[in-house]
């Protein structure tokens, strides 16, 4: 694989987790911890998930196409819903989900990274070596990540509690630009 098509690739990868970054730091302060935490993961797992892929290979690529935009949708739309009904909340905002933890964190790694997967089931079919083009897209979805959030951040500083609400249906909107961008290509 060229470096062109790498550089392509990696951001275009990486735009489900800047967005979904963005909609996270509206709903944080954003500590230091927390936005290593998310920019590490959504790396993290933007790394793995192509060579994930890439192992499965051709065998299941056909069942897995078939739903996975249902299970982006559903996990994107979960989180997206409780920071939602969190903005609705007479709680400050501090004791508010924290999606950079637990469940949620997980949740959100894999649903924006499953199209990782699915590049990395494509990539198999090519006989690519992974290694690097994997290295490379880990690293941008973690600086995309943190640039997201920190663009969240400055819009929670001045939306308040609002921004939450922004978050959650930015989450959930991707979930269903998903779902849609599926659905028109079949």
């Amino acid at each position: 694989m060229d470096w062109l098509s790498i550089l392509l690739i990696a951001p275009s990868l990486g735009m489900d987790a800047f967005a979904v970054a963005l909609g996270v730091g509206a709903c944080l302060a954003c500590t230091a911890r927390q936005l290593f935490r998310l920019s590490f993961h959504f790396g993290l797992f933007q790394f793995l998930m192509p060579l994930i892929g890439w192992f499965i290979g051709d065998a299941v690529q056909q069942f897995f196409a078939a739903f996975d935009h249902w299970i982006a949708f559903a996990l994107l739309a979960l989180v997206g819903g409780r920071m939602v009904r969190e903005s609705f909340s007479d709680e400050p905002t501090s004791h508010a989900l924290d999606p950079t933890r637990g469940f949620s964190l997980i949740v959100l790694s894999i649903a924006t990274s499953i199209d990782a997967l699915a590049v990395g089931l494509s990539l198999a079919m090519l006989r690519v070596n992974l290694w690097l083009p994997s290295v490379i897209i880990g690293i941008v979805a973690a600086t995309m990540t943190l640039a997201g959030m920190l663009l969240g951040r400055r819009m929670q500083a001045a939306w308040g509690k609002r921004a939450e609400l922004v978050g959650g249906v930015i989450l959930i909107a991707i979930g269903l630009r998903v779902v849609w961008t599926h659905l028109t290509q079949v």
